[in-house]
């Protein structure tokens, strides 16, 4: 028998909303979920947050606004379990519990906000199942957030062998060091060492080069992966399970870096309210990559979002 769930993922630069039928237990590891109800929208709520320490009140207002249609259409499905995790930006701000009372009179129920290494753990166990057989464990599986990226190291059945989250993200990087359009070569400079700092952290934690397979999850890498396919409209069921060469991430987050916001507006595949944080999104795959030492990246559009509904099980 199945059970109707609902989840929701808010990070730092967007928050979303999946409705699914979970199968029974019974039916193994391997039985999907089936979507009724996947949505998103960009909210910026950890906008200035690494400047100011708080959230702002109208990131909290955008959220909210977002948040009240979620419950509505969770309402409309009838989901019979409902979880909300909120990740970097809420971990990160003072007032974190103007946000906690927000959501809980919004959506009726409280919002978790979940640990660096619970993030990363939903991230992996909604990534890994129904991987292609080609993609061999053990797995890396990278999901790069607006305000941080999550390292997680495990095998196919779910058994994660280590896991650990540093504060680089796309909106991060861009408020800290890209702060010209489209951004110095000094700009990038600074940011990538930064970036680089923090990989290197990430993968002496985790045993990452050791790794069969890197699996890219959320926004950043999706969108790379689209534009290196050179796709004329965002098509999930074309970059879900899809891998791109280093080469070919490489030579998009150059070109990335190298428009402005407004170009990169342009691109058929470019969400709008990314437009003008893809660039250090890009980068920071980019550094992974060549730290980690890994020559492609499989794009999941499974992630943490999977993950919080699989949990509900």
């Amino acid at each position: 028998m199945t059970t109707r769930v609902a989840a929701i993922d808010c990070g730092t630069n967007s928050i979303r909303l999946l409705v699914a039928d979970l199968p029974d237990r019974e039916a193994g590891p391997q039985a999907p979920l089936v979507d009724l109800s996947r949505r998103m929208e960009i909210v910026r709520l950890g906008q200035g947050v690494d400047r100011t320490g708080r959230l702002a009140p109208e990131a909290i207002e955008r959220t909210r606004v977002a948040l009240a249609d979620y419950a509505a259409e969770i309402e409309k499905f009838g989901a019979e379990r409902v979880r909300m995790c909120a990740t970097s930006a809420t971990r990160d701000a003072s007032n974190a519990a103007d946000f906690r009372a927000m959501v809980e009179q919004t959506l009726g129920v409280p919002p978790e906000v979940v640990t660096g290494d619970e993030e990363a753990r939903l991230s992996f166990t909604g990534a890994v199942r129904g991987l292609p057989a080609d993609a061999r464990p053990p797995y890396l599986v990278v999901d790069i957030g607006g305000g941080s990226t999550e390292f997680v190291v495990g095998a196919r059945e779910g058994r994660v062998e280590a896991a650990v989250s540093v504060d680089i993200g796309c909106v991060r990087m861009t408020e800290r060091h890209l702060h010209s359009d489209p951004p110095s070569l000094d700009e990038i400079a600074a940011a990538q060492a930064d970036i680089a700092v923090a990989v290197d952290r990430a993968l002496a934690a985790v045993p990452g080069r050791e790794a069969a397979t890197l699996v890219g999850l959320a926004g950043s890498v999706t969108t790379v992966v689209a534009i290196a396919q050179g796709l004329q409209a965002y098509e999930p069921e074309r970059i879900h399970h899809a891998r791109v060469s280093y080469d070919q991430v490489a030579e998009v987050t150059a070109d990335l870096l190298a428009k402005s916001s407004a170009q990169r507006l342009a691109i058929p595949v470019m969400h709008p309210g990314r437009a003008d944080v893809i660039g250090a999104g890009a980068l920071v795959l980019r550094v992974i990559m060549g730290r980690a030492g890994m020559p492609s990246v499989v794009a999941s559009e499974h992630d943490i979002l999977d993950g919080i509904a699989w949990s509900l099980q």
